[in-house]
């Protein structure tokens, strides 16, 4: 069951944001900086380096692009050591009064992918729903 909230914003101005790596640390929870950009982002393949955790204890990793349909979706390999590797999916959908945006998550490594994908879900869920809350915020304050 993925994460979802409705936004007053637009799919593009929440695009805009997707676009914008330097912006995650602020929406997406447990980031705490983003430490350096690919130019070509949010190509395939681009990624952004970024920091989780609280100073003094942080993992330095990176973000990358799995595959990109720009103002519509973008998923993401998001790595962080020892956690390993998750796959992350927005999407978005235009409503009559802004958009819905839609976020999967998910293990991709072992041993935390042998978790059953609805398990992790609802332990996601919350986080998820608070990183939503974040990005639908960041992007309704761009067009006011």
């Amino acid at each position: 069951m993925a994460s979802r909230i409705r936004a007053s914003a637009t799919p593009d101005e929440v695009w805009h944001v997707l676009c914008d790596p330097w912006l995650y640390a602020s929406w997406v929870v447990g980031s705490s900086r983003i430490r350096d950009v690919d130019e070509h982002w949010p190509n395939e393949g681009s990624r952004f380096h970024h920091s989780i955790g609280l100073w003094p204890l942080l993992d330095n990793d990176y973000t990358e692009v799995v595959s990109c349909d720009p103002g519509r979706m973008i998923e993401l390999a998001a790595h962080s050591w020892p956690a390993g590797k998750a796959r992350v999916r927005l999407g978005l959908t235009k409503e009559p009064e802004g958009c819905e945006i839609v976020l999967e998550e998910w293990v991709d490594s072992w041993p935390w992918k042998a978790i059953p994908k609805r398990v992790q879900e609802k332990l996601a869920a919350p986080r998820n729903r608070e990183c939503l809350r974040r990005l639908a915020l960041i992007a309704e304050g761009r067009h006011e």
